[in-house]
C-alpha cells in the first residue's frame, strides 16, 4: 500500500520506497527547472514534465480539465473527500496494477492540495525507459506483426483482470526499449468485473484514435488490415 503525508492544505501520496525521499518541491515544475534536472517534456492537453533526479526519471504531471468545463474551470475540482479525489483514485490504481503485475509505470507521489470546496492535483510515475509510443512509432515506420500481437496481448490481459482504461489511445501505449508495452494514463481508470461491452467500448475508442491521427499526420504508417490483425489476436487473447 502507499503512504499519506498531510501538509497543511496539501496532502501527498507516496510508495513506500519514496515516504523519506519526495516533499512538496517534487511537484514544481521549476523547483527541477532551477536545477538544471528537466530533461524533456511531452505536450498534450497540458505539459508533463520528465525529471532526472538521482537514479530516478520521472513523469510529473498537472492534473486539468478537458472539454467545455476545462476552459472555465481549468485546474480546480470540487472536493469529495480525498479518496474520491481523482489524484487519489488514479494512485491508488496503479498501485494495484503494480501489485497484479501489470505493465503500468511506478506510482513515485502524488499531491493533492484543498483550498476550501476545490482541490488541485498532481502525480509522479517513474518515466518508462527508452519509450515511444505507438505514435511515435507510427509517424515513423510501420508495426510489424510481432509488435501489434505485443499490443493486442497487453490489452488483453488488462482486460482479463478487470482493469478499464477511460482513454485508451495510441499515446497511451508505448514500448519501452526492451520491446515491452506499457500502459499509461489511469486517471478516471477502474477495475470492473469483466464483460464485452465495457472491452468492446475500450477497443472502439483505441480504433478512433488510429483514425483520429491517421488524419492529422501527412506521415502515418497505418492500414485497415493492421486493425484486423490487432483485434483479431486481442479476440484470441481474450478467450483464451
Amino acid at each position: 500500500m502507499f503512504k499519506t503525508l498531510k501538509q497543511g492544505k496539501h496532502t501527498i501520496l507516496s510508495h513506500p520506497d519514496y515516504f523519506n525521499l519526495v516533499d512538496i518541491n517534487w511537484f514544481d515544475a521549476e523547483y527541477w527547472q532551477k536545477q538544471n534536472k528537466i530533461v524533456g517534456a511531452k505536450k498534450g492537453r497540458a505539459t508533463a514534465w520528465f525529471f532526472k533526479h538521482d537514479n530516478l526519471t520521472a513523469v510529473l504531471r498537472h492534473y486539468w480539465r478537458g472539454g467545455l468545463v476545462g476552459k472555465v474551470l481549468s485546474e480546480q475540482y470540487l472536493y469529495p473527500g480525498l479518496e474520491n479525489t481523482r489524484v487519489y483514485k488514479e494512485f491508488s490504481l496503479m498501485i494495484k496494477l503494480i501489485e497484479l503485475g501489470l505493465n503500468v509505470p511506478k506510482p513515485i507521489a502524488a499531491k493533492v492540495s484543498q483550498s476550501g470546496l476545490i482541490y488541485r492535483g498532481d502525480i509522479i510515475t517513474q518515466a518508462v525507459s527508452g519509450a515511444k509510443s505507438l505514435l511515435d512509432i507510427l509517424i515513423e515506420r510501420p508495426l510489424n506483426s510481432s509488435e501489434l500481437k505485443s499490443i493486442a496481448s497487453t490489452i488483453a490481459l488488462f482486460h482479463t483482470k478487470g482493469v478499464y482504461h477511460a482513454d485508451l489511445n495510441i499515446n497511451n501505449i508505448l514500448f519501452n526499449e526492451d520491446g515491452d508495452v506499457y500502459i499509461i494514463d489511469f486517471d478516471r481508470g477502474e477495475i470492473k468485473q469483466p464483460n464485452t461491452q465495457w472491452q468492446q467500448a475500450n477497443m472502439a475508442r483505441l480504433a478512433r484514435s488510429f483514425l483520429k491521427e491517421q488524419g492529422r499526420n501527412n506521415s502515418f504508417y497505418w492500414q485497415s488490415n493492421d486493425w484486423e490483425t490487432l483485434h483479431t489476436f486481442y479476440k484470441q487473447k481474450l478467450t483464451t
